[in-house]
């Protein structure tokens, strides 16, 4: 038989195997009027960008790093928040003839882009800082406070909004780029009240690296997912052997090799894997069991399968994940 991935229009029962859809299944996951996620990302975007603005004339004034340091995350936030709605914007368009999948990359492209910039922010602001230890500077510990606590309340109003939208990787990335921020915010407090209680300055910069590594911890972990996931690495909450067992386990399947799987975006996971079955004739009753397991046990729901009922012989690679005995 052939081993082409082979898809609904072919012929009537035939290899592919998915939900029970029209050819234009990936269509249907687009949205009417204006998604609450990127409503939320908007609000964000807003009040993070205006308050940005304010912070950094303030930390110029009062001298303090720790501010200076939170105004130019926020900047950071501004830019990931927008990057991150047009990577959302892009994500709701419709699969077309030269994008199969649609455009729901997009939001791991632009969780990418945002670690980075994030990456690049930590080394600029642990460099300064490490001047500011060698050089100390006169900081205004009373207007730092005031500021701070302004940029902490923003802080958590963008974190309370993002924070509703757990699967969305780009609303994710954002919720980091606050969340420092709002450690940022607290920083700034403390050093602002050190600094006014007790005159000792050093405590400006050395706040601003323990929240940096903060940051980069965070930072370092949406990082990995994203490039595992354009790597097309299998979904972290997910086992190639327990799926492949899963489908070898239904009665009908003889074999299952060449499985794959991996995330196209947000909820959305592909599978697709060659079977050798008994008969020919158990293949259209088998494949909604199988595409019904896989969906309720696993939330896969892009999936395409190829059946044979005969030896293969073919050149490549074949991964046995399991063997039935008749």
């Amino acid at each position: 038989m052939s081993h082409a991935h082979a898809h609904p229009h072919d012929q009537p029962g035939g290899h592919h195997a998915g939900h029970d859809h029209e050819f234009d299944h990936s269509h249907h996951h687009h949205h009417h009027g204006v998604p609450s996620s990127q409503k939320r990302l908007v609000f964000a975007l807003l009040i993070t960008a205006g308050f940005a603005f304010v912070e950094l004339i303030g930390g110029w004034w009062a001298g303090s790093l720790a501010l200076i340091s939170d105004a130019g995350h926020m900047f950071t936030d501004s830019a990931s928040l927008l990057l991150a709605l047009i990577a959302n914007l892009i994500g709701q368009r419709p699969a077309n003839d030269d994008h199969s999948y649609g455009f729901g990359r997009a939001e791991v492209l632009g969780a990418l882009l945002n670690s980075l910039a994030m990456i690049a922010l930590v080394v600029w602001i642990g460099v300064e800082a490490v001047q500011r230890l060698l050089h100390p500077q006169e900081v205004n510990g009373g207007g730092v406070m005031v500021i701070a606590v302004i940029g902490l309340i923003v802080n958590v109003l963008s974190a309370w909004q993002l924070s509703h939208d757990h699967d969305n990787m780009n609303s994710r990335a954002a919720l980091l780029h606050v969340l420092g921020d709002l450690l940022g915010s607290v920083a700034a407090i403390a050093a602002g009240a050190i600094i006014y209680f007790t005159g000792w300055k050093p405590i400006d910069p050395i706040l601003s690296v323990l929240v940096l590594g903060l940051i980069l911890r965070s930072t370092w972990a949406l990082l990995k997912q994203t490039t595992h996931d354009l790597m097309e690495g299998v979904p972290p909450h997910l086992k190639l052997h327990d799926i492949g067992m899963a489908i070898a386990a239904e009665p009908g399947v003889r074999e299952v090799h060449d499985l794959h799987v991996w995330r196209i975006s947000g909820r959305r996971v592909a599978l697709s894997a060659h079977l050798q079955i008994s008969k020919g004739s158990d293949w259209p009753a088998l494949l909604p069991r199988l595409n019904q397991m896989l969906l309720k046990r696993f939330q896969i729901d892009h999936v395409t399968l190829q059946p044979s009922w005969q030896p293969q012989h073919r050149e490549g690679r074949i991964i046995p994940i399991h063997h039935q005995r008749d």
